[in-house]
């Protein structure tokens, strides 16, 4: 729980993500030294400068836990058919266990048609509708990359989930719809909400888990903030001085949360903890 400053005042407990992201690193590494050969293609269309630190963040993860992983590059204007066929050569790749197309995609390519091109058990991002729906229905197997880690780090804090009121901000196909479903799962009371939401702090306010995923710098406010409430800021901002900051005004907040998590080194590194997680998994369904 949150705990008194010299003023006495609350103040949240910081949720430190690259700690938990580093036990399932080790947890996942040893795994790779009891016999798994987990092999990530990566294939990325265009230069987009953001794309491209994300893959070097998951290659290096790759690389620590023992893990191959390969860059395939397409430029900008690679039509709808070369990036299908990427993928079906990296699909029939036997050496290949999990693949991972890098978004955002130029906006000419067709997303749905790439993202339910992965094969099934190759899909580590889990985007295919497949992979989505079993998440949804709690049989996945390989689960959505970020809202998995935000569900793992709820856990590891043992911060309950089972009765709670839980609000996200954001209804995006990535983050938003499938952690509200997983939260749901978690048998939490869930209430999705977004720009057009009408009396978006008051609803805020109810939330025993605020989870910000919005996709713009420091959006949620303290007046947004139950006392006591557990906030998960999943945004990621490039503000004008290149600092990044998340969709929450931390320094503000924590002073009313029990739990927060910083940016950078709250939910990012959980989301690159789990797609290790997801690559071994893949590996086990090819080799099951």
């Amino acid at each position: 729980m949150g705990r008194m400053n010299n003023d006495g005042d609350m103040t949240a407990r910081i949720i430190d993500g690259k700690q938990h992201a580093t036990a399932i690193r080790q947890s996942v590494k040893a795994r790779v030294d009891g016999g798994v050969r987990a092999h990530l293609a990566v294939v990325l269309v265009g230069e987009d400068s953001a794309s491209q630190v994300y893959i070097n963040m998951k290659r290096k993860a790759c690389a620590e836990v023992g893990f191959e992983s390969t860059l395939h590059c397409l430029p900008e204007m690679a039509t709808q058919a070369e990036v299908i066929a990427l993928i079906d050569k990296l699909n029939a790749n036997p050496s290949v266990t999990g693949i991972l197309v890098q978004q955002p995609f130029p906006a000419h390519l067709q997303k749905n048609e790439i993202v339910s091109r992965v094969a099934i058990n190759k899909d580590v991002d889990c985007l295919s509708p497949y992979n989505v729906g079993m998440a949804m229905a709690g049989q996945g197997k390989l689960l959505p990359c970020t809202p998995a880690g935000v569900i793992s780090l709820l856990k590891r804090e043992n911060i309950p989930i089972k009765g709670k009121h839980a609000v996200v901000v954001g209804r995006s196909d990535i983050v938003g719809k499938p952690l509200a479903l997983m939260l749901l799962a978690n048998d939490a009371t869930v209430t999705i909400c977004h720009s057009r939401t009408e009396h978006l702090a008051e609803v805020c306010r109810g939330a025993d888990i605020l989870v910000a995923a919005v996709g713009r710098a420091k959006f949620i406010t303290a007046d947004f903030i139950k006392p006591g409430a557990v906030i998960i800021d999943v945004g990621v901002n490039r503000l004008d001085n290149k600092k990044v900051c998340g969709d929450v005004d931390f320094e503000n907040c924590m002073n009313i949360a029990s739990y927060i998590t910083p940016v950078p080194g709250g939910v990012g590194p959980m989301t690159v903890a789990t797609l290790m997680e997801n690559c071994v998994k893949a590996w086990e369904l090819q080799n099951a």
